[in-house]
């Protein structure tokens, strides 16, 4: 019974190197750029997080090994970093991504009104990217703006006092121009 563990444990351990992904040559000088801030390589993880996003516009499993064997850490606690923090997407997203603040403050002010009005509008659910890739929409908690609520963030531009028809109005210019 040992000896199939053993082969098991062996098989488990190779696929996991086969799923690497790869830093490509921008990532890896960039990340190493950051560690030299750092007083430990593990310092630099969410600073790695955002360079690969950027590149790749969202965080796979393989690259969040990647980081992980860069770093000198386990893929666990990069991708705890990772799903710590709702700017870093671990699956695909849309070339804009509108973060629809469903806080209290925005709930009170309207938040369901805005969310019923852009899945309507997209015909996609929260958490769904349009078919053309242009937008996804993802529920997140407090933007730091309740002063202004209803908020949203539209790609990297916060959006506050909201109405249905202001929030389609930027859903549809990011369709157009991602923002």
């Amino acid at each position: 019974m040992t000896p199939i563990i053993a082969t098991d444990a062996a098989a488990h351990c190779a696929d996991w190197r086969l799923q690497i992904e790869p830093l490509n040559e921008y990532e890896e000088t960039a990340i190493a750029a950051e560690i030299t801030h750092y007083p430990q390589p593990q310092a630099a993880t969410i600073e790695a997080l955002k360079i690969v996003q950027q590149q790749q516009g969202w965080v796979s499993d393989g690259k969040i090994k990647a980081i992980a064997q860069r770093l000198h850490m386990s893929p666990d606690e990069v991708d705890s970093v990772a799903t710590f923090y709702n700017k870093i997407y671990r699956q695909p997203v849309g070339t804009t991504v509108i973060s629809l603040c469903d806080s209290v403050s925005c709930w009170i002010m309207g938040y369901q009104g805005l969310a019923q009005a852009l899945t309507q509008e997209l015909n996609i659910a929260l958490g769904e990217t349009t078919a053309d890739g242009a937008v996804t929409i993802l529920p997140t908690p407090c933007l730091g703006a309740c002063d202004h609520a209803p908020v949203a963030m539209v790609g990297d531009q916060r959006a506050h006092k909201l109405t249905p028809s202001s929030l389609i109005e930027l859903a549809r210019l990011a369709q157009e121009q991602p923002l």
